[in-house]
């Protein structure tokens, strides 16, 4: 039991698995750094507003912090944008270089990743030349 144990420890998937979550991490930070000290005042100073924290609005005595949803909306477009721009067009302009072919194929009827052998999409069911 012990020995599955130390196996399953110094398994290399568990290794990469911890490194990557530690950059990922890492990445967090530096991103949500950049959208609070660079990226939200640059709109600020657009917009007039240097802080989108503060901006609420009351109904009926209840109070919606829109200004929270405006940073995590800057947050999220941001971090899409450095991980597609960054990581996955890099990627792919490697993997072609490389000559890599996909395994995958978008069906033309509901747009689902199959197989590229598969004859039918197994979400919907129609047949896939």
């Amino acid at each position: 039991m012990l020995k599955g144990f130390k196996d399953f420890i110094t398994g290399g998937n568990l290794i990469e698995t911890a490194v990557a979550l530690v950059m990922a991490l890492a990445t967090v930070a530096l991103v949500n750094a950049l959208i609070a000290d660079i990226i939200t005042p640059i709109i600020g100073a657009i917009v007039g507003e240097p802080s989108f924290e503060d901006l609420t609005f009351t109904i009926n005595d209840s109070e919606f912090l829109y200004g929270d949803f405006i940073n995590a909306l800057i947050t999220f477009v941001s971090i899409g944008a450095a991980v597609y721009f960054f990581i996955v067009k890099p990627y792919q302009a490697y993997q072609a270089r490389r000559g890599v072919t996909p395994e995958t194929k978008d069906c033309p009827h509901c747009l689902s990743t199959i197989p590229l052998g598969a004859s039918r999409c197994a979400h919907c069911t129609q047949p896939v030349s």
